[in-house]
């Protein structure tokens, strides 16, 4: 089985759209609006179609079987009005990828979006994430390093203010993907530069943190090849070194794991060359950030099965590890 463990739901019928679309204009007229739930009329044969043609499709032509669905990353919008309005919206998002995984088991297995919102506590999320879990029978959840989407005013993660998250993640025994949202700041591309810095900082965060120490089972996932992380391997090693901490491979990489959305083979190759096999997990966060072809090569960008297979340096023993291996461990509640 080959499992993507970063797929988002990029493809969902415009009535999702339309609900958030309404909560915005709400806080047009008032910031401090205080949502109810609501209803958003949204029919199996709209959720089928919203797939079959998009994530089904590339599951079916790029040989890969099982995703890991969240919902759409940049939509999460955490900075977007209080925490009724993060609340409602999340709740809405990770019903309808309940519903998908209801409607192709086989294919989607669940991954949550948290309602987090700046400055507020995390009360909300707990709740949403133990719900997700334990009702929705979801593996995963995205966590948003700066809910204030680009301005970094929240604690790093290292801060006592995440760990109540910590304390769930490890009681329930879930992975957090370390994923950011949409970007309100304007010095930010949100896919292009964002989203890899973001990254980065989340492995520097957690470097100089000792949240893998006080949480020895705990599980984080850094999407994007781990942003410049594994090119700057060195640079991290020798930190590490100057600051007198232990090495990588103890103070974090029994805990931290990259995934392989990097799009191009010389990535792909840099990242199996650098980082532990046991810590990259396959992903192509289709239909996602980059969706065209690739002029040099006449493939998708985001085929990402197509790198691996072509890695010269990777046994047919690390192509399971990639594939499988890796993520049935990391996603230890998957029973599939």
């Amino acid at each position: 089985m080959i499992i993507d463990c970063h797929g988002h739901y990029t493809t969902a019928p415009e009535e999702l759209g339309a609900y958030r679309e309404q909560q915005k204009a709400d806080l047009a007229r008032d910031p401090l609006f205080q949502h109810e739930k609501g209803v958003i009329d949204i029919s199996d044969d709209q959720l089928r179609e919203s797939v079959e043609g998009a994530q089904l499709k590339l599951q079916r032509e790029r040989g890969t079987d099982l995703t890991i669905f969240s919902p759409r990353a940049s939509w999460m919008g955490h900075h977007v009005g209080n925490e009724s309005t993060s609340k409602f919206w999340s709740e809405h998002c990770n019903e309808l990828i309940y519903r998908l995984t209801q409607l192709y088991p086989e294919n989607f297995i669940g991954g949550c979006q948290l309602p987090q919102t700046p400055g507020a506590g995390l009360d909300n999320s707990l709740a949403e994430l133990e719900r997700c879990v334990l009702e929705f029978d979801f593996v995963g959840f995205n966590l948003n390093l700066d809910p204030s989407g680009g301005h970094w005013n929240s604690p790093p993660l290292g801060d006592r203010y995440w760990y109540p998250i910590y304390e769930k993640m490890c009681e329930l025994d879930v992975p957090a993907m370390i994923h950011v949202s949409g970007c309100c700041n304007e010095a930010f591309h949100t896919t292009g530069s964002y989203y890899l810095s973001a990254d980065t900082v989340a492995f520097m965060q957690l470097m100089m943190s000792t949240v893998c120490q006080d949480f020895p089972t705990i599980k984080f996932i850094i999407p994007h090849g781990g942003g410049a992380v594994p090119y700057h391997w060195g640079r991290f090693r020798g930190l590490a070194d100057m600051l007198k901490l232990p090495s990588l491979n103890e103070l974090v990489m029994k805990n931290v794991f990259f995934d392989t959305c990097v799009y191009h083979q010389p990535g792909i190759d840099l990242l199996v060359d650098v980082i532990p096999i046991e810590n990259i997990l396959f992903a192509s966060e289709m239909v996602g950030a980059v969706r065209g072809i690739d002029p040099e090569t006449g493939y998708y960008f985001d085929d990402t099965k197509r790198y691996i297979d072509n890695c010269a340096a990777l046994s047919d023993v690390d192509r399971q590890s990639i594939f499988e291996g890796n993520a049935r461990r990391v996603f230890s509640r998957m029973r599939l």
